[in-house]
């Protein structure tokens, strides 16, 4: 029985080893002449890749080719004709090659397509729109996969690209341009990710700020360059400082449309949809976008399973740039929200990332929500001063190349002066998080107080330097130990008698604790009920309601789903709990009045939904709007929402 479950597992991990393999070929080079056509609202194009195998005899290629794009005529670089098929995937060709190409050697492939672009066909990932042509803008972006991509966000390539565009458009790319009647010429010397097109019209909005210069081809969302024109020369200068030279300095903004990714980074050139942008300035967006010069762009991931690296830095340099700008406590919230995004999902271990889908709620907890929580981890092992310096030699050593976890962990080894493989098995290779509890005796010495201690985890390996904060009668006296295993014990020194000892105060571990447990289990409901799966949604507020009874926002959470269900009564008792709970977080008090008064008003007592509008009013919390809601709900009552089916 043994041998059969060994069996089984070496099979799984086959499987998994070969789905995640390493490409056949690199593609080091692409030649692309592309013909957008707005009246059409087409794309035709001639694509001549020059590929070198990786692998000792290749005969078949698999390529990620948009399937809204029909390919007319492939040959190699002797003329013959070659086959392409689509899949085994959606979205995927496979390419036979007349004659196998061997280790090492490499050969030109030319393939000539066209197809409509409109921005209505089905999306590489379902539901985001990367790529459309319209009458008066288009944008194309290497997520559309509009010319055919080997080893997607891993394989770098360099490239020459020439687009043709009707007489009243401006033509946006990647790389050094020049412009030949309406043929528009862009090419790029170091291997990266360019060939993402913006077609514009009319004169740009120019923000020059802290000696940046922003270029903005925004169409509806004009009145809002100038402040993210200042803004991000501010980011900017912030980045530049944590990272080191800028690699695209000035930047150009294009707005996309509607279903679009929020925002999407290419070099020098970024995208942002109008949800995106907004009508005040998306500073997390903003600062998450342009990190992205460096890390995604400047510097990649080996593979798929390495994204961590670069999503995780992405998203942790957001609460770096508040941490400059509004402060440790600004840093130390930012970070409890990383944590419960982390511990969202029963994820993979970070090391196989490939296995999540693109762009899934779960692929961006895993490598961008742990991966900052990681990041943020790391900072405490190494250092502030250590941790600094090895961001900028990240970027320097890997400029303009990929990089895996290995390497990852070979430079941070480096920097700190010890072996961290222990910090990459737990929170890279592993899965899951340790729970702490913390047992202490007090005794006083010659000197002073000596603290006995005991830290007890539910992980066998786990190994972390934990702070432990001593409140005493005086100032509170900060300490590290080393927690290695089960249980850990320690022996501390102090000179004011201890009041209490607190585990990890300020949050830098990632791990489980009653109150992080409440709230990832509200962030899970959330994210059911953003989908209108209630259900589940109802079952995870319960986990947390099972934890805390106390807790305001499960109850605030609750009380919305009954609302949208038509269920008042239960709604009102929900919304009635949560203003007797512990009114974490403070906008529940303001908001469940208003709700209250919602319902009131449906039931025709008005009188009663009046007095909530009035108690609403009274908290002075304008969270999200609440005082206009409330005083426009004052002046004409709630009218209930007739909803389509």
């Amino acid at each position: 029985m043994c041998n059969f479950f060994i069996a089984l597992l070496l099979a799984a991990a086959t499987a998994t080893a070969q789905s995640n393999r390493v490409a056949q070929v690199n593609v080091e080079h692409y030649n692309i002449t592309a013909d957008v056509n707005t009246r059409t609202q087409t794309l035709a194009a001639t694509v001549e890749m020059k590929v070198t195998a990786i692998d000792d005899r290749v005969s078949t290629l698999v390529l990620d080719f948009n399937d809204a794009l029909a390919v007319k005529e492939a040959t190699d670089e002797s003329g013959q004709r070659i086959g392409v098929t689509k899949g085994p995937n959606e979205f995927q060709v496979t390419v036979a090659l007349q004659k196998p190409l061997l280790k090492n050697t490499s050969t030109t492939l030319r393939f000539v397509y066209e197809g409509l672009l409109a921005g209505q066909e089905e999306s590489p990932v379902y539901g985001i729109r990367f790529a459309s042509i319209k009458n008066d803008y288009a944008f194309l972006t290497y997520p559309a996969r509009w010319f055919p991509v080997n080893g997607y966000t891993a394989d770098r390539y360099t490239m020459n690209l020439k687009v043709t565009a009707p007489d009243e458009f401006t033509v946006l790319s990647n790389g050094l341009d020049t412009k030949t009647g309406n043929i528009w010429s862009f090419e790029t010397k170091v291997p990266g990710f360019p060939g993402n097109i913006a077609l514009v019209k009319g004169q740009p909005q120019r923000v020059s700020s802290q000696g940046v210069n922003s270029r903005f081809y925004w169409r509806e969302s004009k009145g809002m360059a100038q402040a993210y024109g200042e803004e991000a020369g501010k980011v900017m200068t912030q980045l530049t400082g944590f990272f080191g030279l800028a690699p695209s300095a000035n930047l150009n903004f294009v707005e996309t449309e509607k279903g679009a990714p929020g925002g999407y980074s290419t070099p020098g050139l970024i995208f942002v949809s109008p949800s995106g942008i907004g009508t005040s300035v998306n500073t997390r967006l903003l600062v998450n976008q342009m990190a992205r010069q460096w890390w995604s762009n400047q510097v990649s991931a080996s593979t798929r399973n390495h994204l961590w690296i670069t999503n995780g830095l992405a998203r942790y340099t957001e609460a770096l740039y508040l941490e400059n700008t509004a402060g440790a406590g600004a840093m130390e919230t930012e970070n409890r929200d990383l944590y419960i995004e982390a511990l969202t999902v029963d994820q993979p271990p970070l090391i196989q990332s490939a296995r999540l889908e693109d762009y899934s709620p779960e692929f961006n907890a895993a490598t961008a929500g742990k991966g900052a929580a990681v990041y943020n981890m790391l900072r405490l092992v190494m250092g502030d001063k250590v941790f600094g310096d090895f961001l900028k030699q990240l970027a320097t050593k890997y400029a303009g190349k990929s990089i895996s976890t290995e390497q990852f962990k070979t430079l941070a080894s480096e920097l700190a002066g010890q072996d961290l493989g222990y910090f990459f098995i737990q929170w890279i290779e592993s899965q899951g998080a340790p729970e702490f509890k913390l047992e202490y005796t007090v005794f006083r010495t010659a000197k002073g107080f000596r603290i006995n201690g005991k830290v007890i985890n539910d992980l066998d390996t786990f190994r972390m330097p934990v702070e432990l904060k001593i409140e005493t009668e005086g100032n509170p006296e900060m300490r590290t130990v080393e927690v290695i295993g089960a249980s850990s014990e320690f022996a501390v020194e102090t000179f004011g008698k201890p009041q209490r000892v607190i585990l990890d105060p300020n949050g830098k571990v990632l791990r489980w604790a009653n109150p992080i447990r409440v709230s990832v289990a509200i962030k899970k409901g959330e994210q059911f009920a953003e989908v209108n799966e209630f259900g589940e949604a109802l079952k995870e507020y319960q986990k947390a309601l099972d934890v805390n009874r106390n807790s305001s926002l499960a109850h605030y959470r609750v009380g919305e789903l009954f609302f949208l269900q038509n269920n008042y009564q239960s709604a009102a008792n929900e919304f009635r709990e949560a203003l007797n709970g512990d009114l974490e977080p403070k906008w529940v008090e303001v908001w469940g009045h208003i709700n209250l008064g919602q319902i009131f008003d449906v039931t025709n007592q008005r009188e009663r939904a009046v007095n909530e509008y009035n108690l609403a009013i009274r908290t002075k919390d304008d969270t999200q709007g609440a005082q206009a809601e409330a005083a426009k709900y004052l002046k004409d009552p709630y009218k209930r929402q007739v909803r389509s089916e």
